[in-house]
């Protein structure tokens, strides 16, 4: 008997080719996209990866690839863990990644179990990313084949149960091989540009989209120097990341760089290139994945955001729910809010979001 998967379709070429691959592989397709656009927000998220043209690509790939189609409504999923959860941490003086828990709560936690529920073995997505079961039997995420185009970063918070009824087709192709794929086979996406941006905040304006959509107002505060001076007027915590150079408005003669961002004090800390280096940071809200748990100090390469190519550090546990990370050189701009990914080779040892 054929088995059952359903793959999330946001209309991309990436997610398109999933659903090829796998019904050429013999088992049972369905596909699926995720309505997930808030009501205020239905003319901003034209072409992110889950806007309203999104389903119109999706159904008509679909029928092209003769296979169920349906929109499932995930709309309160992404508000609470997504939308909340980012706005939170802005408050909060910190950067959040919100493709990541879109990824572990939304598409894999909520899409999983109405899956599994309508008798799916399996869920896929169009990820760059492989899934592999190790000798330890524990199931881990490897890197795709194009270095380009992983995205194993932003899966490291996947469990084991996820990870045993997740595929993953695109994982061993590179993507102009998938756009071959998708144009040998007629599928009218093949040339569709790749969506950047947060989905829901389609101008990258983190700030105005927070004052916009909630009852939050920035309150403006002081730019401080390393050593506690006052240099100047800030817009609002929400509005600075570490690590940020633009847009500060301060005429201080050389580049200066948002070193930390204090929500207690309303401050924002500014210094020199050299202060927003760091050889060692800390990281809670952990996940394991090749590994069952880190029992003692080990070596691995660790990511400290999506773009960063990863550096050879020392990881070691020093309460149940923190863990150090000591790189070998000082890396830039550490910032609290997103993930550290660690790996071990190939596999993706775990991660957790940097405190």
């Amino acid at each position: 008997m054929k088995k059952k998967v359903v793959v999330g379709m946001s209309g991309g070429v990436d997610s398109s080719v999933a659903a090829y691959l796998l019904k050429e592989q013999g088992y049972d397709v369905i596909g699926v996209t995720m309505q997930i656009w808030q009501d205020d927000a239905v003319e901003t998220t034209e072409n992110g990866c889950c806007g309203i043209s999104a389903v119109d690509d999706a159904r008509r790939v679909a029928g092209q690839l003769d296979i169920p189609y349906y929109v499932m409504n995930f709309k309160n999923e992404f508000k609470k863990s997504v939308i909340d959860y980012f706005v939170d941490e802005y408050k909060r003086g910190r950067t959040p990644n919100p493709c990541i828990a879109c990824n572990r709560y939304v598409k894999w936690e909520s899409l999983l179990k109405r899956s599994l529920d309508i008798g799916a073995d399996y869920i896929a997505t169009g990820h760059y990313a492989r899934i592999s079961q190790l000798d330890n039997g524990r199931y881990a995420i490897k890197n795709s084949v194009t270095a380009k185009k992983d995205q194993t970063y932003a899966l490291y918070n996947l469990t084991q149960s996820q990870l045993a009824h997740t595929l993953m087709p695109v994982g061993d192709y590179t993507k102009d091989e998938i756009r071959k794929i998708a144009a040998d086979n007629y599928l009218m996406v093949a040339n569709k540009p790749d969506s950047m941006e947060i989905c829901f905040v389609p101008d990258n304006d983190y700030a105005g989209y927070i004052e916009r959509t909630t009852d939050y107002k920035s309150v403006p505060g002081n730019f401080v120097d390393v050593d506690g001076n006052v240099i100047g007027k800030h817009n609002g915590i929400i509005h600075y990341t570490v690590g940020q150079r633009k847009g500060l408005g301060l005429a201080m003669g050389h580049p200066v760089f948002v070193v930390a961002v204090r929500p207690d004090t309303n401050e924002v800390v500014i210094g020199e290139n050299k202060d927003v280096f760091t050889d060692t940071l800390y990281a809670g809200n952990l996940n394991f994945m090749a590994i069952e748990a880190l029992k003692e100090p080990m070596r691995a390469r660790g990511k400290i955001r999506y773009s960063h190519e990863g550096a050879d550090c020392t990881i070691r546990m020093i309460d149940d729910n923190t863990l150090e990370c000591k790189f070998d050189k000082p890396q830039r701009a550490v910032t609290p809010g997103q993930a550290l990914v660690l790996y071990d080779g190939e596999y993706v040892l775990g991660g957790g979001t940097i405190i």
